[in-house]
């Protein structure tokens, strides 16, 4: 199936989604309408254009492959599937997610991953191609997040206060250089290589974006963790 959704409310739009028999939908002409694919299931979505907030929020299971940039919220409390942004995506990507996978070609802006969590035995995952703006990973309590900074001659990936309030998680940054103002609360190693499920995720993230794995899985990354005596975990786990 495919739809041109110029002139088309957000509303019309996803009804029209939603009460298709087809597997797969081609969705041209978005200008702007919110929440494509909003607890979708069971299909796949190709998006051209420039969708609004919330795109594939609390998304169950479905594919959405966008060929432009994303806005804010992309993946909001997702719980299974797979997003591909062929672009790059606005604030607060992945808030709250709690499963499935978002791959991003080039940047992000603030507050990706935060409150990001593992649930029931799902651990989510977002790989980021370009650099990530300030406080990515806040709040995190589970889940893996990496960044490539792919293009990038040097300087950190992340921006300032880079995993605030983490107590769960993991947060790969392939650069040699630490984000700015880096919590107490957050412990940082300096790791040569990646362990096996990191190098699947850059991968996955090379055989969406035509690139070399080889080229990312053999370098020297930043791995932020929370510290084993952070004082947020207290906050949010019992001890």
């Amino acid at each position: 199936m495919k739809i041109n959704a110029n002139g088309y409310t957000a509303k019309k739009l996803n009804i029209m989604i939603g009460r298709s028999n087809d597997e797969s939908i081609e969705i041209e002409g978005v200008i702007g309408q919110r929440y494509i694919g909003t607890a979708l299931s069971g299909k796949i979505l190709e998006i051209e254009g420039a969708p609004g907030n919330a795109l594939g929020a609390f998304l169950d299971g479905a594919k959405i492959e966008l060929f432009g940039n994303a806005q804010e919220a992309t993946g909001d409390t997702m719980n299974a599937g797979e997003i591909v942004i062929h672009g790059n995506a606005g604030d607060a990507t992945g808030y709250a997610m709690r499963g499935g996978e978002i791959f991003i070609e080039g940047d992000v802006g603030y507050r990706c991953g935060i409150h990001m969590k593992a649930y029931r035995g799902n651990s989510p995952a977002i790989v980021i191609g370009g650099k990530a703006g300030s406080f990515l990973g806040e709040y995190q309590a589970g889940g893996t997040i990496v960044v490539l900074g792919d293009g990038r001659a040097g300087g950190a990936v992340a921006g300032y206060f880079c995993g605030t309030g983490m107590h769960g998680g993991e947060i790969w940054l392939r650069s040699q250089d630490a984000p700015a103002a880096l919590p107490e609360q957050v412990k940082t190693e300096r790791v040569k290589g990646v362990p096996s499920n990191v190098e699947m995720l850059i991968k996955k993230w090379c055989a969406k974006f035509g690139k070399e794995a080889i080229n990312y899985t053999g370098d020297e990354f930043l791995k932020l963790s929370p510290d084993d005596a952070n004082p947020y975990k207290r906050l949010y786990t019992p001890n």
